[in-house]
C-alpha cells in the first residue's frame, strides 16, 4: 500500500490541476478526483497520477472513492478540497433554486464533510508531524453576493467546516482554508472583463496558480496554523477603504 498521498478533488483542471501537476513533479504520489473525461486526465495517468472519476453528485461514486483510497493507501499527507460548483443565482422556480442550492452545498460541503470523517485516519498516520486538510474556499463568503447568494452562503459553511474539523482533529492535523479572488480567467473572459477586474485589488493584477499553489506549500509546512481563513485577494479587502 502507498504511503502519504495527497488528494486533491477537482484536480485534473484549472488550479486543481496546478496543484495535482506541481506536487506531482516532486515525486509526490497524487490522487485527482475528476467528474468529466478531458485530455488532461489521460496525461495525468501517464505520468503517475492516481485519477479517479468521482461524480459528487452519486453518493455511490463518493463511497467507491473512499473504499478505493482506504483500499490503496496506508496514509495520506494532505486532503485538498478543490472541487467547486460556480453557478449563478436561479430563483425562476422554487423548485430551480432548490436543485441549485442543494448541489452546491453537496460539492462544498457535505461531500468534503464526508471525505474529513471517512479518511481522517489515513491522515492521522502520515508520517509527517502533521497532516493537513486544505479547503479552497472563496473571497466572497465573508461579503457575500448579490448575483451569487446561494454560492457565496455554500462557501461560507465550508468555512465553518474549516473550523470545526481544526478542533475535532487537532494536533495531528490541520485544518484551514485559502480564500482566494481573482486568481485565474477563464480562456473565454474578455479583455474589457480583465481590465475591470484587475482593478478591484490593490495589486491590480491576477494572482495565478502560481501563488495558490504557494499558500498551499506554506500551510503544508508549518505545523502551527489550523483554524483558519486565509485570504488570497491581493488587497481586494481595502480597495473601498
Amino acid at each position: 500500500m502507498k504511503r502519504d498521498a495527497i488528494l486533491v478533488t477537482g484536480g485534473t483542471q484549472r488550479l486543481g490541476l496546478a496543484l495535482t501537476q506541481h506536487f506531482s513533479s516532486k515525486n509526490i504520489q497524487m490522487i485527482a478526483t475528476w467528474r468529466t473525461q478531458k485530455p488532461a486526465v489521460d496525461k495525468l495517468r501517464c505520468s503517475g497520477v492516481d485519477v479517479v472519476q468521482c461524480d459528487f453528485n452519486s453518493m455511490q461514486d463518493v463511497r467507491d472513492l473512499v473504499a478505493y483510497i482506504t483500499d490503496s493507501y496506508e496514509s495520506l499527507k494532505a486532503i485538498v478540497h478543490n472541487a467547486g460548483v460556480w453557478s449563478v443565482d436561479d430563483f425562476s422556480s422554487a423548485e430551480s433554486a432548490d436543485r441549485l442550492m442543494q448541489n452546491l452545498m453537496r460539492v462544498h460541503v457535505t461531500v468534503p464533510q464526508i471525505l474529513n470523517n471517512e479518511l481522517h485516519m489515513l491522515l492521522s498516520r502520515s508520517q509527517s508531524e502533521t497532516a493537513d486538510i486544505i479547503h479552497i474556499g472563496d473571497y466572497v463568503s465573508s461579503r457575500g453576493s448579490v448575483k451569487h447568494i446561494g454560492y457565496a452562503a455554500s462557501k461560507a459553511a465550508q468555512d465553518s467546516l474549516t473550523l470545526s474539523f481544526a478542533q475535532k482533529y487537532a494536533p495531528k492535523i490541520k485544518v484551514n482554508t485559502i480564500a482566494p479572488a481573482l486568481i485565474e480567467f477563464n480562456d473565454t473572459d474578455s479583455a474589457e472583463y480583465k481590465n475591470r477586474s484587475v482593478k478591484k485589488s490593490l495589486m491590480e493584477r491576477h494572482g495565478g496558480s502560481d501563488e495558490l499553489i504557494a499558500l498551499v506549500e506554506y500551510l503544508m509546512g508549518s505545523n502551527y496554523i489550523t483554524g483558519r481563513v486565509l485570504p488570497l485577494d491581493g488587497g481586494r479587502h481595502l480597495k473601498s477603504a
